[in-house]
Parts: C-alpha cells; structure tokens; sequence
C-alpha cells in the first residue's frame, strides 16, 4: 500500500489549533473584563458567561483531540482506528482530521454508547 501524505491534513490541524487558541484568549479576556453597574446589564452579562464558558470548554476539547491526532501524527499511528486496528479511510480523515475510530467503530459507539 501507498504511503499517505497527511502533510496538508496536519497544516489544517495546526491552522484550526491556531485559530481555537486564539478563540480562549478572547474568551478569557472578555470574562475577565468585570460586570457592568446596572442590575439588569449585570445579569444579561452573566448569563452570556454561560454560553462563552460552554464555547470555552468545547475549545478546549476539540484542542485536546487535534493534539492527541499530531500526536499520533508524529507517532505513526494517525490514520489507524484505536478500536479496530484497521485503516481510516482518508475521506473521513479529510472531514474529520481528528478521527481516531474508522467509520464503523464510530458508527457502533454512537449506537452503543453504553458499551
């Protein structure tokens, strides 16, 4: 089999770290700016926390997964499904760069999430 250039899939990734890191900054910045003086501004502002803290924390998560799929890059072992040991098709590496299931494991997870 042919070797697979994941160059352009790791620049994606990189570029995506980029851009989710740049998103926390702002992030912490605009909570970190206090609360206004007026009751009812005060408590708009505490609510929209709520949303940017939940916009924080699937940041953080999806930076957790592209580190882990460089890392596998650098390891050799992007592309391989952690379940089943077999090839991930590059189609869902190109949708998904971070994949570290191959479709069908995948698929049996979303059916079985207690398992």
């Amino acid at each position: 089999m042919a070797a697979i250039d994941y160059g352009p899939l790791r620049k994606e990734l990189e570029d995506k770290k980029t851009d989710l890191a740049a998103r926390l900054d702002r992030i912490k910045k605009n909570v970190r700016r206090g609360y206004h003086p007026d009751s009812k501004e005060r408590a708009k502002e505490l609510e929209d926390i709520e949303v940017v803290d939940a916009l924080g924390n699937e940041s953080r998560r999806e930076l957790a997964l592209i580190s882990s799929a460089m890392q596998r890059m650098d390891d050799g072992t992007y592309g391989i499904c952690k379940e089943c040991g077999d090839e991930i098709g590059f189609e869902r590496l190109q949708v998904q760069p971070y994949a570290d299931e191959c479709i069908d494991c995948a698929r049996f997870d979303e059916e079985h999430p207690n398992l």
